[in-house]
């Protein structure tokens, strides 16, 4: 069992990925770590480009991402986000004061011509992160959702300012038909010794990133050589609203609904010991079921959980 080549590829969006990175990069080196990153749910905000998964994992593996949101930079302040509500009115999303200074620095970057995967590189190196941390894309592309009975609107509208309240109907990536996938992303997928999807939500955090053909197709080629793990512990979320997501849609809310979406995409599925009675009808799918502990409450079990995924694959630490 060993690393081929020393790397590792993952698909990841949101804070159960970022809590599973964190406990990957203490099993793995850091720079052994390729990192595709959801950006339909970047949005603009008092004018700045703000990439909240991009963020988050960056602010999780440089260690100063607040411990209690999962989002966030720890111990910050909100004085710049308060002094602008006059001006906009009450605040719905939280920015504080200084995750303005990466906001700032990005939007600044660029409009100076720099493309999104450079400035994430520089934002990452000044964090101290050494995995390579990448936008599954240049171009924009943005997730909308629409409600039963509403318009559809961003995706940062619905889960942030409307609390994921309503019914689910459609969930759509506009811009996606337009957008081309980031070459390095490609390339990652296709020469790592493995490919770990993180447990994000598989239809806005996992989605817009498969929608690009050639990652699918590079994810399905790398099949025996990847695992999913499940964002579902007992017929719930870990947090976010992928529940009524996959209700909404059609899909079965449970370990074994998500694994249909991956069905052909890996050849493991982790699964929490909660749900250890979908092992068989995971196994009939076609995909080796691994049961084990998921619940990242500390870095400590995080890391357990990434030991566990890459025995799974064969690969030494």
């Amino acid at each position: 069992m060993a690393l081929k080549n020393g790397k590792i590829a993952a698909l990841a969006g949101g804070v159960g990925a970022a809590k599973f990175l964190r406990g990957l990069a203490l099993c793995v080196e850091q720079r052994r770590l390729d990192i595709v990153v959801n950006t339909a749910d970047d949005d603009q905000f008092y004018g700045l480009h703000v990439c909240p998964d991009l963020d988050t994992i960056v602010y999780t593996l440089g260690g100063v991402a607040n411990p209690r949101t999962g989002w966030g930079i720890a111990h910050d302040t909100f004085a710049t986000l308060k002094a602008l509500s006059p001006f906009f009115g009450r605040p719905w999303f939280a920015l504080g004061d200084h995750d303005f200074a990466t906001h700032l620095f990005r939007t600044s970057r660029l409009a100076a011509g720099l493309p999104l995967s450079e400035v994430s590189a520089e934002i990452a190196r000044r964090f101290g992160v050494r995995a390579r941390v990448m936008p599954m894309s240049e171009q924009p592309v943005r997730t909308f959702v629409t409600l039963r009975g509403r318009a559809a609107m961003p995706f940062q509208e619905y889960l942030v300012r409307n609390r994921a309240r309503g019914r689910v109907e459609r969930v759509e990536f506009r811009g996606l038909e337009k957008a081309r996938p980031l070459p390095a992303a490609v390339a990652a997928l296709k020469n790592a010794a493995a490919v770990i999807v993180a447990p994000s939500n598989p239809i806005v955090s996992v989605g817009p990133i498969l929608g690009f053909k050639a990652i699918r197709a590079a994810l399905a080629a790398a099949r025996e050589r990847a695992a999913a793990i499940s964002p579902i512990i007992g017929g719930r979320p870990v947090k976010g609203p992928l529940d009524k997501m996959l209700r909404g849609l059609g899909h079965e809310v449970s370990v074994l609904g998500v694994a249909r979406l991956y069905q052909k995409l890996v050849g493991v599925f982790v699964i929490d010991r909660a749900d250890r009675r979908y092992a068989q009808a995971i196994a009939d799918l076609g995909l080796k079921p691994v049961v084990t502990d998921t619940l990242m409450a500390t870095p400590k079990r995080a890391a357990r959980l990434a030991e566990t995924v890459l025995r799974a694959l064969n690969l030494a630490i």
